[in-house]
């Protein structure tokens, strides 16, 4: 089907920064690709390594295989574990199996798991700010060992049973938005006076950046955001959230095959980002995409430049169980 003439009007295309990758994503990404190097194919992968199709297609092209279940992975497989984490039980299955495992888990929500792990030593029940069914989340729960509890929002709270209220702490999933973790903290310390946990400054720096950029795409004037990320990526439904509740219509879409031109009727300007799961390629063209309607006239935001690099992980040394083809 041809494509319309474009309409001579240009459009402003802001572009958020940050947008796009966070340091864990690269992590994981390239712990994977680093053991198809060095391993050759097949590793496998429980669970999409991040949520975004176009990076998990990309690496199953190149031999990895994602599965479910650890069940699925053949004995003596290198097997990776997705940026999102494990249970204990997950981790205790692979090692009764004897299977090589690098650990691709986020850094920073390893550093969840050891705060709700601490405060169970020291005799607190722990409430998971969180969203039920979330791989992240999932793991976290695993990973706790004493008594804990799922809240979503403020709404939850009343409904949490504690058996001592003066010795409660909290922990949150990395992904959430900002200002819906605050009200959430705020709930528990209304019902919880003497509960401990982590400020909101301590969510994932990625997530804070990635929300504040949208709210300065809203005041740059855009009329429309357009969030490029998976639909099961916790973090990019976030940032289309934001960009509603800052009065501007905004889209989550996995690439430029989502964008609907109609979206552009009577918008002089459209601001683009991308959840922290998304590669930079799929904005650029999503940006061809408007580029087919529209003339386009790009334009970056200022914004913070991240820097952080996560160390990889050792390499499992398979020499012993996993035998040549």
């Amino acid at each position: 089907m041809p494509r319309r003439l474009k309409i001579s009007q240009p459009i402003r295309v802001v572009l958020a920064q940050p947008r796009g990758f966070c340091a864990g994503v690269e992590r994981a990404i390239e712990i994977v690709e680093r053991a198809l190097r060095t391993y050759g194919p097949p590793v496998y992968v429980r669970h999409e390594i991040v949520h975004n199709r176009r990076v998990v297609e990309t690496l199953r092209a190149k031999g990895a295989v994602f599965v479910e279940e650890l069940s699925e992975v053949p004995a003596g497989a290198v097997t990776i574990f997705s940026a999102h984490g494990v249970s204990s039980s997950i981790q205790n299955e692979a090692t009764a199996r004897n299977l090589p495992v690098i650990d691709a888990t986020c850094p920073l929500v390893s550093k969840v798991h050891a705060e709700g792990q601490n405060h169970v030593k020291k005799g607190r029940e722990v409430i998971l700010i969180g969203h039920e069914g979330h791989p992240e989340v999932e793991g976290t729960l695993g990973r706790i060992t004493g008594p804990v509890s799922l809240v979503t929002g403020p709404d939850d709270v009343d409904n949490v049973d504690v058996v001592d209220p003066s010795s409660v702490a909290y922990v949150t999933q990395t992904t959430l938005s900002v200002d819906d973790t605050r009200d959430t903290i705020q709930a528990l310390k209304d019902r919880f006076p003497d509960i401990v946990g982590p400020d909101v400054k301590d969510i994932c720096y990625a997530t804070q950046n990635r929300q504040a950029a949208v709210r300065d795409l809203a005041l740059a004037g855009v009329q429309l955001i357009l969030v490029v990320g998976a639909r099961n990526s916790s973090n990019s439904n976030r940032l289309r959230e934001i960009g509603e509740q800052n009065g501007v219509p905004s889209f989550l879409i996995d690439d430029a095959e989502g964008f609907d031109p109609n979206w552009l009727r009577n918008v002089d300007a459209v601001g683009i980002t991308a959840g922290a799961s998304a590669p930079e390629d799929l904005v650029q063209e999503l940006i061809s995409e408007i580029g087919n309607f529209r003339e386009v006239v790009t334009e970056n935001l200022d914004g913070v430049a991240e820097s952080i690099k996560f160390k990889l992980p050792v390499e499992p040394d398979i020499s012993l169980v996993r035998q040549p083809v």
